[in-house]
């Protein structure tokens, strides 16, 4: 469905890499039927094409004593949203920020290191935001379910 320019070969060794992104190219190939430098060579193309983003340690911050993690839903007026996007993009607390549905809507995720720490990015660097209308934060108490990328 969602991968309906890669040929069955590749489909396989995205879902491989999707798994376990440290997996050889010789398992690979022995999983999907290819050399080693085949399947070398069809992630070189996957990655070249941007089809393959990247390959990543994901560090779970609520497994580190005291860090807090909070998803904050803002809106800003339209002559401030370049401004907000790029001090927040800035910020080295901030992990994600997407554009959402509504008018200058922005969907930001922060983790530091302690309450007393959010406690500040909310006070220095939220609260100043230029153009601000609307802002909600919520705190994150636990992960359940969180999906990095595709899944096939």
């Amino acid at each position: 469905m969602f991968l309906d320019g890669l040929d069955e070969a590749d489909r396989q060794i995205a879902e491989l890499l999707i798994r376990n992104a440290r997996m050889s190219y010789s398992d690979i190939g022995k999983a999907v039927g290819l050399s080693r430098v085949a399947v070398k060579a069809r992630i070189k193309a996957m990655e070249e094409r941007g089809i393959i983003e990247e390959y990543t340690t994901v560090i779970n911050p609520q497994k580190i004593s005291g860090a807090v993690s909070c998803y904050f839903e803002l809106e800003t007026q339209p002559d401030s949203f370049e401004e907000v996007i790029s001090r927040l993009n800035a910020n080295d607390d901030v992990t994600q920020i997407y554009r959402v549905t509504g008018r200058n809507r922005l969907h930001v995720h922060a983790v530091t290191p302690s309450s007393e720490a959010m406690d500040r990015f909310i006070n220095e660097v939220i609260d100043k935001l230029p153009g601000l209308t609307y802002q909600s934060c919520n705190i994150i108490l636990s992960r359940i379910k969180d999906i990095k990328g595709l899944r096939l």
